[in-house]
């Protein structure tokens, strides 16, 4: 399906790896891979360094999209603070949002939701989540009739929803997470895991998290193990957030 026109943004909230740099130079170009088509333009806005759109420009964009991030939603940064308020005021117009990972959670936090770390730890690796079919109409779910019940996806967060905000709907969940995606209306979106990642960028990662002592040797290896045993379903993510983004 080719757009025309149609101008998104990527409000980054990670600096890019130097793995990610070398092979695909930038966690921008793995999103606009992803989720982006022909004819569309995707800007880049680094927010985790104080880089925002002007509040003026919003009106021209179609979508945006909230990276993962390894700073806590949470948190009281300045710049955490700042991404809250702009997503408030983006919920306001209606703009649509998906959030993945920390993008997720701040966006959840940002509308009156609550988060926090997770009761269970760590989840990393392949995580098989479960999608709720029986919600009430919602325009960009009856898109996806044919999403099967189950989707695996690569998830590496120590964070969690604990609680969506007011009129919002849990959409999928895990056995590890109880709010692996939720919508808000028909323009607000968080999924937990990482439909935009590759396997070998997670194992990068894992190898990062493991050489400044985050997690243990034992709990990395059995997160690879994961990735070796099945696939993420990426095509049907990327056409959840495509269809969410884009309409069908």
């Amino acid at each position: 399906m080719k757009v025309e026109g149609k101008r998104y943004a990527l409000l980054l909230a990670a600096r890019d790896s130097d793995y990610v740099k070398k092979v695909y130079g930038g966690y921008f170009n793995v999103f606009v891979a992803a989720f982006g088509e022909e004819g569309e333009r995707w800007d880049l806005y680094r927010v985790v360094d104080g880089d925002f759109p002007d509040m003026n420009d919003l009106h021209n964009y179609d979508g945006f999209v909230v990276s993962g991030s390894p700073y806590d939603a949470y948190g009281n940064d300045y710049w955490i603070l700042k991404l809250c308020f702009l997503l408030q005021t983006l919920d306001a117009m209606e703009k649509k949002v998906l959030g993945i990972c920390f993008g997720h959670q701040v966006l959840c936090r940002a509308l009156g939701g609550k988060v926090g770390k997770s009761y269970t730890g760590w989840d990393i690796g392949l995580r098989k989540v479960r999608i709720v079919k029986d919600l009430p109409p919602c325009s960009f779910l009856e898109d996806m009739k044919e999403i099967p019940p189950f989707l695996s996806i690569i998830e590496c967060h120590q964070d969690e929803v604990w609680e969506v905000p007011l009129g919002a709907e849990v959409i999928a969940f895990s056995d590890k997470t109880s709010v692996e995606m939720f919508t808000l209306g028909d323009h607000i979106m968080g999924i937990q895991g990482h439909p935009e990642y590759t396997k070998d960028i997670l194992c990068n990662l894992i190898d990062r998290l493991l050489n400044n002592d985050a997690i243990e040797r034992g709990f990395a290896e059995a997160a690879k193990l994961t990735l070796q045993m099945a696939e993420p379903d990426r095509k049907c993510w990327e056409k959840i957030c495509r269809t969410f983004l884009k309409g069908a």
